[in-house]
């Protein structure tokens, strides 16, 4: 049901073309292009940049794991940062879009400084990487928090938000897939055969920067914010934007599993080719098993219709529970050494991760609604940019954990491993995931909006009509 009457008038549409139709589908496949080009060219830094540090760039694990740390507490100011922004931004193109065309440029840019290995000490190497990944981390939220805080103004029907969040992450998953899958071998290509190559990961970035960058620029030319209520379009005090953080427990709940979810898969993503080099003695399966996200393609696309039949806490539910089978599957083939065992905990653990990561926007969406309902206050930017910063306050985590349980087992880089090392990097694969996933079922089963939705967007409904007509009478 819809409740924002400033968007196109019946009048001009009848009202089940409006409500069927809110997204065309070229704009939502435009909307989905935004994931793939963060995921094109950020994932290669979340899933390979502790490796090319270690491995190529030369700094020890305990200094990559205190440098993700002491990101995450840049997070803590840069997230809320962009969203406060985000209320605060009124221009012809909306609040959240132009932030594609502000900042895709300066996020390339920092996107290839980091797999960039200057001719300096190891001192001032351990000060470029500090300045450069905290770089390319304030700038990711820069163009990722307008991709969550713009879906509440992409459309009001709770629906079609699942539909564009589900096109979002399916294409998501895309970029993620191409860029885990192919890293190793185009660094290889431009490397001369090897994946330890500076000039090689130089290379994959840059490349991976300039079509994230065109892509940007794409979607910010095809999106339109169309839903805008009275309270939108007036940027909103801090002091205020806050209040529609108060009591707010869906909020909560779905900033808490961002958060522990992501600790859990950045742990295992960043560690896959360490495990895959060490412990199985072929770092090319890192690709193939990366690449078996594709799987996950198959629960995006269901995801809408499991949604509408069970539920969106009850489908996000199953998916964690898919991933902690999964992992259990990985646990007994890590084991046994045994690949296809590996391939089968792998494929039901990206299954289940495939149901949970398209609904975490949609709920952040949810409660964007619910704060208003709750507390007369609609901020979709301070809201949803904890989207970001608990995903990366939980991958920084997750990297720091990585770091601290690869230097306690002695890893070192580029020689064969000692029992307790490869350990280290089994628990990290296996161990630290399931208790991720673990948490976040747990937190899920105090989730209750499906239940009171319908009253809650019907109350808004109401809410909305009536600022309307009274902003018009005062016109």
């Amino acid at each position: 049901m819809q409740h924002h009457s400033s968007e196109a008038s019946p009048a001009t549409q009848p009202a089940s073309v409006i409500h069927k139709n809110m997204v065309p589908w070229s704009e939502r496949f435009s909307y989905s292009l935004s994931d793939f080009a963060c995921n094109l060219s950020f994932s290669l830094v979340s899933t390979y940049l502790m490796f090319f540090y270690t491995d190529v760039f030369g700094i020890s694990a305990a200094i990559v794991g205190t440098l993700f740390l002491v990101a995450r507490i840049v997070d803590a100011f840069d997230g809320p940062f962009w969203g406060i922004m985000i209320d605060h931004t009124h221009t012809r193109w909306g609040k959240s879009r132009p932030y594609w065309l502000w900042f895709a440029i300066p996020f390339a840019v920092f996107s290839v400084l980091c797999f960039t290995v200057p001719n300096m000490s190891t001192g001032m190497k351990v000060v470029w990487a500090y300045v450069t990944y905290i770089g390319v981390d304030v700038l990711y939220s820069a163009v990722n928090i307008p991709i969550t805080s713009i879906l509440p103004s992409l459309t009001s029907n709770p629906q079609e938000r699942v539909t564009l969040s589900t096109i979002r992450q399916f294409m998501g998953t895309l970029g993620a897939t191409i860029i885990s899958t192919i890293a190793l071998p185009l660094v290889a290509y431009f490397g001369g055969g090897s994946t330890s190559s500076a000039h090689g990961w130089f290379m994959v970035a840059l490349i991976m920067a300039v079509i994230a960058m065109v892509i940007f620029f794409i979607v910010f030319a095809n999106t339109k914010e169309r839903v805008q209520t009275v309270q939108s379009k007036k940027s909103i005090p801090i002091k205020t934007s806050l209040k529609a953080l108060k009591r707010n427990w869906p909020w909560v709940i779905v900033i808490f599993i961002n958060f522990i979810y992501w600790l859990g898969m950045q742990t295992r993503s960043q560690v896959t080719v360490y495990f895959f080099k060490y412990n199985m003695h072929d770092a090319t399966l890192a690709s193939f098993i990366l690449g078996l996200q594709l799987v996950a393609l198959l629960a995006v696309v269901i995801t809408p219709w499991t949604a509408k039949r069970i539920g969106k806490r009850n489908t996000m539910l199953m998916g964690m529970l898919l991933a902690i089978v999964g992992q259990l599957i990985l646990w007994g083939g890590s084991k046994a050494l045994n690949v296809p065992t590996i391939t089968v905990g792998t494929i039901v653990g990206y299954l289940g991760t495939g149901f949970v990561s398209g609904l975490i926007a949609v709920m952040l969406a949810d409660s964007v609604d619910y704060g208003e309902w709750k507390n007369g206050v609609r901020a979709e930017g301070i809201v949803t940019s904890f989207s970001s910063f608990s995903a990366k306050f939980g991958m920084g985590i997750g990297g720091a954990v990585t770091g601290l349980i690869l230097s306690a087992g002695g890893y070192v880089a580029n020689h064969a491993q000692s029992a307790q090392a490869l350990n280290a990097i089994e628990m990290n694969y296996v161990w630290v995931p399931i208790v991720g996933f673990g948490l976040s079922a747990i937190a899920l089963l105090f989730y209750k909006v499906d239940k009171i939705e319908p009253k809650m967007l019907a109350d808004l409904e109401q809410k909305h009509a009536q600022e309307n007509a009274l902003a018009d009478d005062q016109k």
